[in-house]
C-alpha cells in the first residue's frame, strides 16, 4: 500500500496537465491510466506515431509536447493499470499485470474523459458495426485502414474528423450518412455570435466538410431509420432519405457516431452529486469552480466534467491541480486565484462554441426510441420492448428494472445501455430524463479475479 498527495484517474489531456501542474508545487503524485501510454482518447499513441502526424494532423500532435511535459514532471506514472473500485478517504483498489494493489491519497482527480454516446438501433450488435470512435482508436493504435469502402452513419465534429484522417490514409468512403435532422441551422444560428470567440473550431469544421466535397464523397443529408442488415455479419445499411425513400445499399463496415456524453461511471459509484444537462443531454457531475464534487476531496476534470474538448480538458486540469496545492498547504489561495485567471479566462473562451454545437447536433429524438425488438443491453440481450413492458407497473427507475431484467449487470456496467434504460423509462412515464436518474453503480467497475482479490490480504514486505 503506496501513499500520495494527489491521485490522478487517467492520463489524458486534464490528467497529464494536472500532474504538471501538482508536481510543480511539490505534491506527490500518482497518475493511473489503463491504457498503455498516455494521451487519452484524443491523443492515442502521440507518443509513437509521428510518422502519422500528416494522416492525424494538428489537432493530435499538439498533444505531444504535454506528453512529454508529464513524463519529464517526476510523477509516478501507472500505465496499463485497472481501477476498480474507490473508497472515499481515498482508498484505491487496482490491479497490473494480475497483481492488486491498494493506493491510499488524501485527494482525487478524476480524468477518465467521455465515451460515444450509445446509439441501440437494429442490427447494431452485428460484425463489421462500429463506433467511429473505435475505428478512429484502429488508426491510431495501428494504422488500420479498413479494406474496402465504408458506410460512416452519424452526426457531429468527430465522424467529420475520422472521414478527412481516413481519406488522407488512402481509405475509401462509400458515403456519409448524415443525421442531423434538416433545419438544425436554424436553432444553432442564434448561438454564432458567441462562437466567433473561437472561430479556429468553426475553420476546421468547414475545412473538414470541404475535404469531403473535394473527395467526390456522397453526402446524404438527414438520413433516419438507420438499420444494419446482415445475417452473421453486416452485409448492407438501410436508411430513410429526407424526401422518404427507403434505400438498401451494401456495407462490408458501418461506423455510427451520436456524440460523447461524460464517463460518469466512478464519480457515480461514489454517490456524487449528478445533474441532468439539458444541452447535452446526458448527466453530469455537480462542480464548484475549481473542479471539486460533492464530495470533499474529491476533483473531476475534462471531458468527464462536461463535454468541451482537449483544450478546455487541459484548462480544467490546471484549475482542479491549483486547487488541490491550496489544499495540501503548498499553495496560497490568493496565488491560486492569480494563477487561475489565465486558465479561467481561456476557458470560457473554449467553451464559448458549445452553445452552437450543442445546437446544431444535439442527439436526434428518434435514437432514444428503439423499436420493441432492439437490443439495447449487449451484455444480457434485453430488448427495449422487454423494458418497455414494465415501465408501467407502477413507477419502476432504472434499479429495478436492471433487478428485473439485468439490463446494465454485464461487463460494461451499464456504460452501453444506461442512457437508453433512462429514456425509454422517462418516454412511459412522462418524466423528465433527470427526474428519473440513471442505474446505480457498484464495485467492482471493472473485471477483477479472485486470485488479484486475494492478494490483497499479503502482508507488506519485510
Amino acid at each position: 500500500m503506496s501513499r500520495q498527495d494527489l491521485l490522478i484517474v487517467g492520463a489524458g489531456p486534464a490528467g497529464m496537465v494536472a500532474a504538471i501542474v501538482a508536481r510543480r508545487h511539490g505534491l506527490s503524485v500518482t497518475v493511473i491510466d489503463d491504457q498503455p501510454a498516455p494521451g487519452g482518447q484524443i491523443w492515442r499513441s502521440v507518443e509513437q506515431t509521428a510518422r502519422r502526424d500528416a494522416i492525424l494532423g494538428p489537432t493530435f500532435t499538439e498533444g505531444r509536447p504535454i506528453a512529454a511535459q508529464f513524463r519529464a514532471s517526476g510523477a509516478t506514472y501507472r500505465a496499463a493499470t485497472q481501477l476498480w473500485q474507490i473508497e472515499r478517504g481515498y482508498r484505491a483498489f487496482v490491479s497490473h499485470a494480475g497483481q492488486a494493489e491498494v493506493i491510499e491519497a488524501d485527494t482525487v482527480i478524476l480524468a477518465t474523459g467521455a465515451q460515444e454516446r450509445p446509439v441501440p438501433f437494429p442490427g447494431w450488435t452485428l460484425p463489421g458495426v462500429l463506433t467511429v470512435g473505435a475505428a478512429q482508436i484502429l488508426l491510431k493504435n495501428a494504422g488500420q485502414v479498413p479494406a474496402g469502402p465504408l458506410r460512416i452513419a452519424g452526426s457531429g465534429p468527430l465522424p467529420l474528423l475520422y472521414a478527412v484522417q481516413l481519406l488522407q490514409a488512402g481509405g475509401r468512403i462509400a458515403s456519409y450518412l448524415d443525421t442531423t435532422p434538416p433545419g438544425r441551422w436554424r436553432a444553432a444560428l442564434r448561438h454564432l455570435p458567441g462562437a466567433l470567440h473561437t472561430p479556429a473550431a468553426l475553420i476546421k469544421g468547414l475545412s473538414w466538410m470541404a475535404a469531403l466535397r473535394r473527395a467526390g464523397v456522397p453526402v446524404v443529408r438527414g438520413a433516419t431509420g438507420i438499420e444494419a442488415i446482415g445475417r452473421t455479419r453486416v452485409e448492407a445499411v438501410r436508411y430513410r432519405t429526407r424526401g422518404g425513400t427507403i434505400v438498401t445499399a451494401p456495407a462490408d463496415t458501418i461506423l455510427v457516431h451520436e456524440g460523447v456524453v461524460p464517463n460518469i461511471h466512478l464519480p457515480l459509484s461514489l454517490d456524487c452529486l449528478m445533474a441532468w444537462n439539458e444541452a447535452q443531454d446526458c448527466f453530469a457531475p455537480v462542480l464548484d469552480e475549481w473542479g471539486e464534487s460533492s464530495q470533499a476531496g474529491l476533483f473531476i476534470a475534462g471531458d468527464g466534467a462536461g463535454i468541451a474538448g482537449a483544450k478546455a480538458a487541459c484548462l480544467r486540469g490546471e484549475l482542479a491541480a491549483l486547487r488541490v496545492a491550496v489544499k495540501a498547504g503548498r499553495l496560497a489561495t490568493a496565488d491560486a486565484a492569480a494563477a487561475a485567471h489565465r486558465p479561467r479566462r481561456q476557458l470560457d473562451r473554449e467553451r464559448a462554441v458549445r452553445p452552437l454545437l450543442d445546437s446544431l447536433f444535439r442527439p436526434r429524438p428518434e435514437i432514444f426510441a428503439p423499436s420493441d425488438d432492439t437490443i439495447i443491453c449487449r451484455c444480457e440481450e434485453v430488448t427495449a420492448g422487454e423494458v418497455r413492458a414494465l415501465c408501467g407497473m407502477g413507477m419502476p427507475g432504472p434499479n429495478q428494472i436492471k433487478a428485473a431484467t439485468r439490463t446494465g449487470m454485464g461487463p460494461c456496467q451499464g456504460r452501453q445501455c444506461g442512457y437508453t434504460l433512462t429514456r425509454l423509462l422517462a418516454a412511459a412515464q412522462g418524466r423528465p430524463p433527470g427526474e428519473v436518474g440513471f442505474l446505480h453503480v457498484r464495485p467492482p467497475l471493472k473485471p477483477v479475479t479472485l486470485g488479484e482479490l486475494a492478494l490483497l490480504d499479503r502482508p507488506p514486505p519485510p
